[in-house]
């Protein structure tokens, strides 16, 4: 006997569909734009690259700015810097505003609702106005040029305590309360129980503050006057000549410098999404 095949015709896209994926596109679009802008960039010669009127695709495809990027620039050092401060910062960042959030959402204490004011109102302090007390308080600790000066500052996360808080909120007691009657204390509880129950919330807050901490420019700018511990951001700023800023070399290394972010994003976008659903975040 021959087998029919049975063919099912294709249901029609509503109309509702096919403006939500017009308009998907239209935005992905309007935000890889810069990024091919920055790619075609540097794929042209200096000269090109200045010219006037300009033009997207390149009149004479070149690999001349990202050879000369690999040349001149330090990038195995600027990487490796930029990896050493944005782990240590997250990792920092992490244990304390874990412990942070889990004080403020489990525990009572006097004066507990000032305090957390007063860590919320972090929140509405831009860091460049913290630039020069920082910077004089680690100048007098003699931490100017160093690891720590660049990431003991960038270790105060009030806005990652305040996810922490929040999610934490939403553990079940129930579950530290069977873990107390067992006899097991608050910090068993909170290592045991409550950690592996935040990995969502840790992930993305995690995330975060890596991305934070690569991207950061102005502090170990700052900070920092030695070419040996700049960071991939100070790294790049400092592709120019006596001719001024080399357009198809900043491109270049502005591309190697985000590819560490687009990878991480890659691979821990389940993380970040997940770890903002969990937060209470997503409705605020």
């Amino acid at each position: 006997m021959t087998a029919v095949t049975e063919f099912r015709p294709r249901k029609k896209w509503p109309a509702s569909q096919i403006v939500l994926t017009a308009l998907g596109v239209a935005v992905s679009a309007l935000w890889m734009a810069p990024l091919l802008w920055a790619l075609f960039t540097s794929l042209k010669s200096e000269t090109e690259a200045v010219a006037v009127p300009t033009h997207w695709v390149p009149e004479e495809w070149t690999a001349q700015a990202w050879k000369a990027v690999f040349e001149t620039g330090n990038l195995t050092n600027w990487f490796v810097n930029s990896l050493v401060v944005s782990v240590c910062v997250t990792v920092i960042v992490l244990l304390v505003a874990a412990l942070a959030g889990y004080g403020f959402a489990r525990t009572e204490f006097r004066g507990k609702n000032a305090l957390l004011g007063i860590v919320m109102a972090g929140l509405m302090v831009s860091p460049a106005v913290l630039g020069v007390p920082l910077f004089t308080t680690v100048q007098s600790m003699g931490m100017v040029d160093t690891y720590w000066g660049m990431i003991l500052p960038q270790c105060a996360p009030a806005a990652m305590v305040y996810i922490l808080y929040k999610f934490f909120q939403s553990v079940p007691r129930e579950l530290e309360e069977a873990a107390f009657i067992d006899g097991a204390g608050r910090w068993r509880v909170f290592f045991t129980i409550v950690l592996p129950l935040s990995r969502p919330a840790l992930s993305a807050v995690g995330i975060f503050t890596f991305i934070a901490s690569w991207n950061n420019f102005l502090w170990p700018y700052m900070v920092t006057s030695n070419p040996d511990l700049m960071t991939m951001p100070n790294g790049i700023a400092t592709v120019m000549n006596s001719y001024g800023i080399q357009w198809a070399q900043l491109m270049a290394g502005g591309l190697i410098a985000g590819l560490p972010l687009v990878v991480v994003f890659v691979f821990f976008q389940r993380q970040i999404v997940s770890g903002v659903a969990h937060t209470g975040l997503a409705g605020q």
